[in-house]
């Protein structure tokens, strides 16, 4: 079950990619506003999820933690607002390839310092994207723009440190939940400073909605 699972996610990260580049490639809507939109359908698409799991299970007991849901948030955040502006500078597939180095590289290190065994599989699969990383971003005729590599990059740190934190969690989409909507206040923040360079279209609120 675990492989299918990991192989949805992928997918699903790549969809992601493929859907904000149509958003901003074509200039559909604004970056800020993308990221406010993306994140309050993902809030009230978990809110429905979790009402109808709550019809049919008890509700779990939350366990406080160190840092309250504002960590947790922020990381979801700093994952969701630098991926956003990053493709208006990115093709799709650059940015994903930046991505998901950085999130594998950043789990790994995580998972490394936690005192988990290193598998060699990881390692090669690591050195691989690295490897991949590296010779994208080299300077060159081809390589990416800086501002938009260092933002991706960015995004793939702060995913890789939010999926961290989530391991074992007691209530994955209770936590989940809360972590999209303390998210939001910093969305509308962002969204609030640009707001002069808003613009949203019809098309460009469906593929942020996606």
């Amino acid at each position: 079950m675990t492989p299918l699972l990991t192989a949805v996610a992928l997918v699903a990260f790549a969809s992601n990619s493929i859907l904000c580049r149509l958003a901003l490639g074509a200039r559909e809507i604004d970056a800020a506003s993308f990221t406010l939109v993306r994140l309050l359908s993902g809030a009230l698409t978990l809110l429905l999820l979790r009402a109808a799991a709550a019809s049919r299970v008890a509700p779990k007991t939350r366990v406080p933690t160190r840092h309250g849901p504002w960590l947790p948030a922020a990381l979801l955040f700093i994952y969701a607002a630098p991926f956003s502006f990053a493709y208006i500078r990115l093709s799709a597939g650059t940015g994903a390839l930046i991505l998901f180095a950085c999130v594998q590289a950043t789990m790994l290190i995580g998972a490394i310092r936690s005192g988990e065994r290193f598998q060699w599989l990881e390692g090669i699969g690591l050195a691989i994207a690295l490897a991949g990383l590296t010779y994208l971003v080299s300077p060159g005729l081809s390589a990416p723009p800086p501002l938009g590599s260092a933002l991706m990059a960015i995004a793939g740190v702060s995913w890789g440190l939010y999926s961290l934190r989530g391991r074992g969690s007691a209530d994955p989409l209770g936590d989940t939940t809360l972590n999209f909507i303390w998210a939001l206040p910093l969305a509308l923040f962002v969204s609030l400073v640009a707001v002069r360079g808003a613009h949203l279209s019809p098309r460009g609120i469906a593929l942020a909605t996606a």
